[in-house]
């Protein structure tokens, strides 16, 4: 089983960008560009490593390796990206990986790709990428080529040294369940938990009951044997239930207009543990978006529009105005949720305008985080 800490700690002391592994700063994939990017690299390094996994760290500072981390990321329908745009697209894996050094809701982001002999090119176009392009990685350098190239198998006794000197001990699992226990969460109530003698998942929220059933909110989870974070969230509440071979996660999003709020099922995360070592994680989306009426919904949508251009022009805001902005993030999604199609793009484009106010930015996050959870489980 693989430390994924010590992973990315000796990916990051083994060289500078290589043709296995490249390192971000962080990911874009709210624009076009960005996941062109991001596409690019997957391609490149998939056929720059036939038969040995690659890596791409996020999180890192280039000039560096300082570790500065990214937001926590847990869309793991990420590969619908890459299968929509790649043909014979690799398996791909993004987790979420905590270190001690950063805020709490801060990670480093591991996306890890498996080896697939065929060759990967692009069966439509992408921003700047034509279709049927193809990419490799020269050293640290990402360029196309054309259809026929040689494939590389140097690196596949390298990595897989690597790997094996990031496997996980007895040493590293106490020192993270004491970790997250004793210091990094002792401020709220923390919960650990073991499968199959071998896996340890620790868990650390603030519950409340209603109506008999325990909701945590400012939750964290992690699957302590790799060091993944399995969920973070510093909204949303979640309920957790678990046996002797599983662990499920179910998380709900607050939503409402007119200071009425209710919370409706997301996603149900369950993360099943077998006797052979081996554990697999099922995700499964519940989300219906409630229904209201449109011609309400069209005067607060045009009334947050408002909003939003008083704060373009730097005028100060009233009471009443400071709470439709904190509730502005759930109103867009809910009117693009109702049929105003335009409302995501103006929610991203106002991204600059809400940044100084972390509460609504944080909320401006979440907001876009569900959203695009929808549209890859749609796809």
């Amino acid at each position: 089983m693989i430390n994924k800490r010590l992973l990315i700690k000796n990916l990051l002391a083994h060289n500078d960008e290589c043709s296995f592994y490249d390192k971000k700063r962080q990911l874009n994939l709210h624009s076009r560009e960005g996941k062109a990017k991001f596409l690019k690299h997957i391609c490149a390094l998939s056929n720059s490593n036939p038969t040995n996994n690659s890596y791409i760290v996020v999180g890192v500072e280039d000039h560096d390796n300082d570790i500065v981390g990214d937001d926590f990321f847990d869309d793991s329908r990420i590969q619908n990206l890459v299968n929509a745009f790649l043909e014979n697209p690799p398996k791909i894996q993004y987790e979420n990986v905590p270190f001690p050094n950063l805020p709490k809701d801060k990670v480093v982001g591991l996306v890890t790709i498996k080896p697939k002999s065929k060759t990967s090119y692009f069966k439509k176009g992408i921003h700047t990428i034509l279709a049927n392009t193809v990419f490799i990685r020269i050293g640290s350098n990402t360029v196309p080529v054309e259809n026929e190239f040689e494939k590389n198998y140097q690196n596949t006794e390298t990595v897989i040294g690597i790997e094996n000197n990031s496997r996980n001990s007895i040493a590293y699992t106490l020192d993270g369940v004491i970790d997250f226990m004793n210091f990094r969460h002792k401020d709220m109530a923390s919960k650990y938990k073991v499968f199959k003698e071998l896996f340890v998942i620790c868990w650390a929220g603030n519950p409340k009951k209603v109506r008999e059933k325990t909701y945590f909110s400012r939750v964290d989870i992690e699957l302590i044997n790799e060091q993944i974070k399995l969920f973070y969230s510093a909204q949303d509440e979640v309920t957790i239930t678990y046996d002797d071979d599983s662990f499920t996660i179910t998380e709900y999003v607050p939503l409402g207009l007119n200071d009425k709020t209710s919370y409706y099922p997301l996603e149900k995360q369950t993360i099943y543990f077998y006797e052979n070592g081996y554990y697999k994680i099922d995700r499964e989306m519940l989300f219906e978006p409630p229904e209201f009426n449109k011609k309400m919904l069209f005067h607060i949508y045009n009334s947050n529009i408002a909003l939003l251009s008083r704060l373009q022009k730097g005028l100060s805001l009233n009471e009443r105005e400071h709470k439709d902005l904190a509730n502005l993030p759930s109103t867009f999604m809910i009117c693009y949720l109702n049929g105003f199609e335009e409302a995501k793009q103006k929610l991203i484009d106002a991204k600059l305008l809400l940044k100084p106010n972390a509460q609504v930015y944080l909320a401006f996050k979440e907001s876009l985080r569900i959203l695009r959870k929808m549209k890859y489980d749609m796809q």
